[in-house]
């Protein structure tokens, strides 16, 4: 089972160690794997509104708060879009979100991309430039001080228990808490033994800035090798009699961080939550990886609808044309 550990945030609360991802979950899978994943111990779950399946988390909590469950047990965790960062959308938005979730209040929300589009989902979440087909609409007005100090402003209506950043580097963070004294309880990035990180990581420890990991077992939408079939890693899953998902959330729970594994699948949903622990020596073999080849797979340069924009001062991103407003 899960070591059931916890984790305190600077706000006193605190959040489970192990969650459910429902990122890239395909439509009418998720309301099982919520439903299945909170009867199996589960108590923290990641939301955010451009999944498109909020309502079906929302009708997974119904079925089980709170005869498996009271409401108050549970973390749950949304985001804002990035067609809402203008301050006068990101109250409709949380509504929206609370709506399709059946809840009244959210433990931690977050403002998912430091980048900004055009304000209204009736254009998609990904808005294309009718004069760039294949690349996003930036709204390059917005300042993410501007964002930030209207999650701030929710703070005061019950609707939000904590507020944070996803995606941000060190330098967001400094602008925003510069302009308005106010950190952001958590950061959640994308973290796995390919990218380390060691910087930010250090920086949100002196900081007290919580950080939840992300594609904790990489991804392949790239078409790049999964981290889970990496001989490295299947050598120590042979050794611990463990999967070798169980052994990449150990080496993220090793560095202090939430995790949020995504999984549609019972027996996936259960493995995960099966925690394993590494040895420095095994956590070390793992950690040399991204010292060796690093790589980041969510780079919004590569995939899908691009995003001229540059977040992260990867080398994928040399070639944005545009750079993070913070003030």
């Amino acid at each position: 089972m899960s070591f059931g550990k916890t984790l305190a945030l600077s706000t006193g609360a605190t959040i489970p160690q192990i969650g459910l991802g429902t990122w890239l979950s395909k439509p009418n899978e998720v309301e099982r794997a919520v439903e299945h994943a909170i009867r199996s111990g589960y108590r923290h779950i990641d939301c955010a509104m451009v999944y498109g399946n909020q309502d079906e988390v929302g009708r997974a909590l119904k079925k089980v708060i709170p005869s498996v469950v009271k409401r108050e047990e549970l973390f749950i965790t949304s985001k804002l879009w990035n067609t809402s960062h203008r301050p006068e959308e990101v109250e409709k938005e949380l509504d929206e979100t609370l709506k399709q979730l059946q809840l009244e209040y959210l433990d931690l929300y977050l403002v998912h991309w430091p980048v900004a589009f055009p304000p209204g989902l009736n254009k998609g979440f990904e808005p294309e430039d009718p004069n760039r087909p294949g690349w996003v609409i930036l709204d390059t007005e917005v300042s993410l001080v501007d964002t930030w100090k209207a999650m701030i402003a929710l703070q005061s209506t019950g609707k939000v228990k904590a507020i944070g950043v996803s995606n941000f580097s060190v330098d967001h963070i400094k602008g925003i808490v510069e302009a308005t004294g106010v950190w952001p309880v958590a950061n959640q990035i994308e973290a796995h033994p390919l990218l380390l990180q060691d910087d930010l990581v250090q920086f949100h420890k002196e900081h007290n800035i919580h950080l939840t990991a992300y594609s904790p077992l990489g991804n392949n939408m790239g078409g790049h090798k999964k981290l889970t079939e990496y001989p490295e890693v299947l050598a120590i899953a042979e050794k611990l009699n463990a999967t070798p998902a169980q052994v990449l959330i150990a080496w993220a729970v090793k560095r202090g961080f939430s995790v949020i594994p995504k999984s549609v699948t019972p027996e996936r949903i259960e493995s995960n939550f099966q925690q394993v622990e590494l040895s420095d020596a095994d956590f070390e073999a793992l950690t040399e990886l991204g010292r060796k080849s690093p790589k980041r797979f969510n780079v919004k340069t590569t995939y899908g609808i691009l995003w001229d924009i540059n977040i992260f001062g990867d080398k994928e991103e040399a070639s944005a044309a545009n750079q993070i407003k913070v003030v």
